[in-house]
């Protein structure tokens, strides 16, 4: 007797619930959990390399518009002639309910905004960098889902036992609404599940960066390269799975082009870049530039100023004591910089 121990995958029935007036999106909520997934993840890395638990909370702030404009950019760039043509509506360009977002626009904007931030606060981007690659391919892979609920970035018909139903939806009228609408039943096709494919890639990745951080102690941006050669690396094998519409050039999807170009970028950085990790102590120092620009702002609030008048340096001299004393080193009595509780690497 023949025993199917493996079925096609269903998609969901639907994408959006209503919650009274307010729409459920399967795929916000999906960017959503792994935004909140990547923000623990790094908070805990970063902490555990020496750096200020608040500056995630700050990173965030801006990261996180900045990479929706970026993936928005990115997607309506690439994909123009959904959005600019002849019949488009081009104000739906600012629809992001609707799905449609690159990871490669996400990124660019989103790390330039953290960019701006960590120069302005004068610390190293590079531990930050490095602890917060796991938790961005992590989030990739949560994000994914996201995909799964819209029955979209899906590959070629197939009918291996995991190939993915993709069902005929309608709206409450009986319309065809693929995105807003709810299963009939009828299976339209069966497709490979390349959505699913990277997200088990993306885990993997996942995992291996986590190993390779506790085993060679991978510091000064080396391993958000790692992450980000390893996921091009995936990217580009599976964009030559995905069938659906796609900007061409010279007949190659405009994503199997950038996963090429980025994966040797990041493989030549990897490999400038220093070996070995930051010591906590220089995750936590402020350049000296940022220092001196903090303590004139501290002189003109009248708060932190260490000088003192002539007088009274002549009056600490009569009386045989020191106007000034030595600044200390961190963790040293006298100064008044707190230790960051941590570990060597997250758990």
């Amino acid at each position: 007797m023949h025993v199917d121990y493996l079925a096609n995958i269903p998609s969901p029935a639907q994408g959006v619930w209503q919650l009274g007036p307010i729409p459920l999106r399967g795929y916000a909520l999906s960017i959503i959990a792994g935004m909140l997934v990547a923000l623990w993840l790094t908070h805990r890395r970063y902490v555990a390399r020496g750096g200020d638990g608040e500056m995630v909370w700050d990173a965030a702030i801006v990261a996180i518009p900045a990479g929706i404009i970026g993936g928005r950019l990115y997607h309506v760039i690439t994909d123009y002639d959904k959005y600019f043509c002849d019949g488009c509506n081009p104000m739906n360009a600012l629809n992001i309910t609707a799905g449609g977002l690159g990871i490669w626009g996400a990124v660019a904007l989103g790390g330039l905004a953290v960019w701006a931030l960590f120069r302005y606060k004068g610390l190293k981007l590079g531990p930050f960098a490095d602890a917060i690659a796991p938790g961005i391919i992590l989030a990739q892979a949560i994000g994914r889902l996201g995909n799964w609920f819209n029955q979209e970035i899906y590959g070629r018909e197939t009918d291996v036992p995991w190939a993915l139903e993709i069902y005929y939806r309608v709206d409450a009228n009986g319309d065809p609404a693929p995105l807003n609408g709810r299963s009939t039943g009828e299976v339209l096709a069966t497709v490979h599940p390349t959505f699913l494919y990277e997200l088990l890639w993306n885990v993997l990745i996942f995992v291996l960066l986590i190993w390779l951080d506790r085993r060679f102690r991978i510091g000064h941006g080396r391993l958000f390269a790692l992450y980000v050669a390893g996921y091009t690396l995936g990217r580009f094998w599976i964009e030559l799975m995905r069938s659906d519409a796609a900007t061409l050039i010279f007949g190659m999807r405009v994503n199997t082009i950038v996963s090429v170009v980025v994966f040797i970028a990041a493989v030549i950085i990897f490999l400038m870049l220093p070996k070995g990790r930051e010591s906590e102590a220089e995750v936590r120092q402020i350049r000296p530039g940022r220092l001196k620009a903090g303590s004139a702002e501290a002189a003109a609030s009248g708060e932190g100023s260490t000088e003192v008048s002539a007088g009274e340096k002549a009056h600490g001299a009569a009386g045989g004591r020191t106007a000034l004393k030595k600044p200390t080193a961190a963790g040293e009595p006298g100064n008044t910089t707190p230790e960051q509780p941590g570990s060597e690497d997250s758990k």
